[in-house]
């Protein structure tokens, strides 16, 4: 194939300046670890070595770290001038941290990149104007639920009376079941304790869902939606800091009733992304909420029998603000630092053309796809057009995500927390320790 069918104008101008006169050096990548992303971006790379990467006697290899201390490694890393790799991880919720150390790649934008990757998404990846990523996968959170199980509690006359009985004696209030996308946030706790074999013996899962509760930033992530569809949010208009509010209570106490009741596994709070799949896989429980990444694991029924034809998706339980998701983009981006600043870039033109994007959504990434590709895909990936809507009706980015100190913050939320959650200190004590920790961070 051409290669006009594979790079942007200004790429295709770029590399073939570069096979002029010297062919392209190796570069290596650091990429975002966990899968299906992981698997689907070394295909990704095959591609390109076997390709473009041949055409210039380059090959791309990759590195991952581990997701535990990722960022900050990466950015100590960063700062001490480190060129051990050419291609670096960024994401909306830090682009302005790792800003500094990176190099702008608006050259690389131009209309055919737009034909390939949605426009918005390419605005998550911009700090004071300037592109510092090719966004590769769009992060948002969905209602993971047994279909089959969620149906029966709905049509059967004795799981509803339980339901109802146990709602009422736990909760103090007669619920009722409803079918998952009508969930608010007390449907989904009494959701929890029905499905739970401790407080309901004919329960046929241990545990009515399983919760993410290691001290680590992006569970807060995906705890906060709790807050933001009960209309928390970090700041307010002017700035001032929002989080010992009604908001927030709700939403650590929705984590603390489940966790009190034994709703989910005893060791949650050693959980993250690749536990809470195991768990919900095995069938050990009814539902959870996860990352929209988890979805093509559950397609394949050799490696999660239990689940396989079973799942169900809907958006996150609403609040009173309605149903809410913590949505952003991871991105590619080119470490200032390296010197292979052109080999990079080619690298990253490629990247943003229709073949690699594609192949790597057919493969398990998630990538925020224009519009035209995206239907292309839908077949195989029909939960990519449930990722676009959920992102444009229900996303969220609280205030002050983007910013430098963010990713310090999501930090101290997750050490407060989940000591909450965990019973080592009290709400109002991680509150008022998160309080004081962002009145620093914002200080002028």
């Amino acid at each position: 194939m051409l290669r006009s069918r594979f790079l942007t104008a200004g790429a295709a101008m770029l590399a073939t300046a570069l096979s002029a006169t010297t062919a392209l050096a190796d570069i290596t990548i650091l990429a975002w670890p966990g899968e299906p992303a992981e698997s689907a971006f070394r295909k990704v790379l095959d591609l390109y070595n076997s390709t473009e990467g041949a055409k210039n006697n380059s090959k791309a290899s990759v590195i991952y770290f581990s997701q535990q201390g990722f960022k900050e490694k990466m950015l100590a890393d960063v700062a001490a001038g480190s060129k051990e790799f050419d291609v670096m991880l960024t994401a909306t919720y830090d682009v302005g941290l790792y800003a500094p150390f990176m190099t702008p790649i608006d050259d690389l934008v131009t209309d055919d990149v737009y034909k390939v990757v949605s426009k918005n998404s390419i605005e998550t990846q911009k700090y004071e104007g300037k592109t510092y990523g090719i966004p590769t996968d769009l992060s948002l959170h969905f209602l993971y639920y047994r279909n089959d199980l969620i149906d029966q509690l709905n049509t059967d006359p004795a799981w509803k009376a339980k339901y109802e009985e146990i709602s009422e004696k736990i909760l103090g209030k007669k619920l009722s079941p409803k079918p998952a996308d009508q969930w608010d946030w007390d449907d989904f706790i009494a959701s929890a304790l029905f499905f739970t074999k401790s407080i309901n013996p004919d329960s046929p899962t241990r545990y009515g869902t399983v919760l993410q509760m290691k001290n680590l930033l992006y569970n807060i992530m995906l705890w906060q939606g709790t807050v933001a569809s009960n209309g928390g949010n970090w700041r307010d208009k002017d700035g001032n800091i929002t989080v010992d509010s009604p908001a927030y209570k709700r939403g650590l106490e929705i984590y603390k009733i489940i966790t009190d009741n034994e709703a989910t596994p005893g060791d949650s709070s050693t959980y993250e992304y690749g536990e809470a799949n195991s768990v919900f896989g095995a069938g050990q429980v009814a539902f959870m909420l996860q990352w929209n990444a988890a979805v093509p694991e559950f397609k394949d029924a050799t490696k999660y029998p239990a689940v396989a034809g079973k799942l169900g998706l809907s958006h996150e339980p609403a609040g009173s603000e309605g149903p809410k998701t913590h949505f952003h983009s991871l991105g590619l981006g080119i470490n200032k630092n390296s010197a292979k600043q052109d080999e990079a870039k080619a690298f990253l033109a490629w990247l943003a053309t229709a073949e690699p994007m594609k192949l790597y959504a057919k493969e398990g990434g998630s990538p925020p796809l224009a519009e035209g590709l995206m239907a292309e895909i839908a077949g195989d990936r029909p939960e990519m057009l449930l990722m676009g809507e959920h992102a444009a009706k229900y996303g969220f980015v609280m205030d002050g995500a983007t910013s430098a100190k963010a990713l310090a913050i999501y930090t101290n939320m997750a050490e407060n927390f989940t000591g909450y959650w965990t019973g080592e200190i009290e709400q109002d004590e991680a509150i008022a320790n998160v309080v004081a920790d962002m009145k620093k961070a914002f200080a002028p």
